[in-house]
């Protein structure tokens, strides 16, 4: 029902954002005599700032057109080469002869698009050869392609790294570190020869036992029943996911937004005084930001109910008691997989220390295969976007994967 009553608000929304559109339009444009009224800018900017606000947002694109390599502007072209039921495999193909090391970013599925990365993986692109799990939005898949849960996530990780073939990296950004750690230590108990030849994990919920954040307490602090009916909701027409059980983006993005709402609230000020004032640029720099930030999408029901359960709650990873598919989760079976964990210092989504824990748990991996970095000054997002990801954090990935790397 709650999923019901959003799209009515949307929908109900339209005529107020049509007439602000108009409104931004009308005191904006300089062809306008009512642009030069008094307060003409105080209004179109609160247009502005109300129809950004109340719009949903589809499905950014990456919109890559050229790297960077050896000085040389190299154009790149975005191909999928790997379609599966909820994800799609994507490769950012440079027009290149250079054979730089084949990096799987593997994009967290928790309520943002892959393309919340493109900062992350536009770094990457000049010393590696980049694929990005592309995850779909549950809302568009019908029912008839079947339920998608956290073994079904591991299974995809592995069909994906078997097809790129051996000596290739990977890294996880947040969520999938442990979906990741599952993958590699499956493939290692079955010396797949495709095991990756290094693992990046980044702010990832290991074992949320260390310093254990405000995300990680309402999970455990509600029982399962509780996320069941209030988190769970079936997709309303017209959605191609008709009748699917999710968990909506809009209601995780609302949860994340509460959490630093006075953030929020001054952030979307600053964009109104800059638009008042005439600062185009101040003002793109929180649109653009917020436009990545509001796009959401439906997480299925199963991967995001056996997530809470198997990482958040029980622990079982760290316990090492994690099954997947009757297949025992063993990290200590890890002995050919360079590992490196990096933190933020100020991450308050996982907090010092889950991620590191990858280390105990791998204690079959020689000390000279691990490495672990703090990035100082950095919150969750910082740790793999922004000027700390591209000066600090980059480096240290391009340079510990071409350690680690066999070709």
């Amino acid at each position: 029902m709650l999923y019901h009553i959003y799209e009515m608000q949307h929908t109900m929304f339209a005529p107020a954002r049509y007439m602000a559109d108009f409104g931004h339009r009308l005191f904006k444009d300089p062809r306008s005599p009512m642009a030069y009224l008094p307060g003409a800018k105080e209004v179109a900017a609160a247009c502005d700032v109300f129809e950004h606000l109340t719009r949903r947002y589809g499905k950014p694109k990456f919109g890559y057109e050229e790297t960077i390599i050896d000085g040389q502007p190299v154009a790149i072209t975005e191909e999928v080469v790997f379609d599966k039921p909820f994800c799609e495999l994507k490769h950012f193909s440079r027009d290149t002869e250079r054979q730089d090391p084949t990096l799987l970013v593997v994009a967290p599925m928790s309520g943002h698009y892959a393309t919340l990365l493109r900062g992350t993986i536009e770094a990457l692109m000049p010393d590696h050869d980049v694929y990005v799990t592309d995850w779909k939005d549950a809302r568009d898949v019908p029912l008839y392609m079947g339920s998608f849960d956290l073994d079904d996530y591991i299974d995809y990780l592995i069909e994906f790294l078997e097809e790129l073939g051996p000596n290739v990296h990977v890294m996880a950004v947040c969520q999938p570190s442990v979906p990741v750690m599952a993958a590699v230590s499956i493939m290692s108990a079955e010396n797949n020869e495709c095991v990756p030849a290094s693992m990046t994990l980044m702010g990832g919920p290991v074992d949320t036992r260390e310093s254990p954040t405000a995300v990680n307490e309402l999970s455990k602090d509600r029982t399962m029943d509780w996320f069941e009916h209030h988190t769970i909701h079936r997709v309303p027409l017209p959605n191609l996911g008709f009748m699917r059980r999710v968990y909506p983006g809009f209601l995780q993005l609302s949860a994340f937004m509460n959490m630093n709402l006075e953030d929020h609230i001054e952030a979307h000020w600053k964009m109104f005084t800059h638009l008042v004032e005439g600062d185009g640029d101040g003002a793109e720099k929180t649109r653009d930001f917020y436009e990545e930030y509001l796009s959401v999408m439906d997480l299925p029901a199963e991967f995001y109910l056996q997530t809470i359960k198997t990482v958040f709650q029980d622990h079982l990873l760290p316990r090492r008691r994690m099954m997947s598919r009757g297949r025992h989760v063993n990290p200590s079976k890890i002995n050919h997989t360079a590992l490196l964990t990096i933190e933020g210092e100020l991450d308050d989504i996982s907090g010092i220390g889950q991620t590191k824990a990858a280390h105990r748990l791998c204690d079959n991996l020689p000390d000279n295969m691990k490495k672990h970095y703090e990035q100082k000054g950095a919150g969750h997002y910082g740790i793999f976007n922004g000027s700390k990801w591209r000066n600090m954090v980059r480096p240290i990935v391009k340079d510990f994967i071409l350690e680690h790397h066999k070709g």
